[in-house]
């Protein structure tokens, strides 16, 4: 067996292990309020840097394209409380006129 699969089978491993943890210790409490907080916003801090990184990085280098505007774009449609379609087309209209007039 190669050292990768020795990784991957102990990663594996400790992933179920810390997944089975929370059940166990907590059993059929609630999370303290504390923890709830925290927990709802895991997810939106989580989209975001995803976004972050696919808009301003390729491989190892930042940059700065027409993926950018169209972020502006959807971040001004989204300010204005525009309806998430017209966010999406915003951010896709912006994106492309970009891209055909650079």
């Amino acid at each position: 067996m190669s050292t990768v699969w020795i990784v991957v089978v102990v990663v594996g491993a400790l992933t179920v292990g810390l997944k089975a943890v929370g059940p166990v210790v907590l059993g059929g409490r609630d999370l303290p309020r504390p923890v709830l907080s925290v927990v709802a916003l895991l997810a939106p801090a989580l989209l975001a840097a995803l976004v972050a990184v696919s808009i301003f990085g390729l491989g190892r280098d930042l940059v700065l394209d027409a993926r950018v505007v169209g972020l502006v774009a959807a971040t001004a449609a989204l300010l204005v409380r525009a309806p998430i379609l017209v966010v999406v087309l915003a951010a896709a209209v912006a994106t492309a006129l970009t891209r055909a007039l650079a």
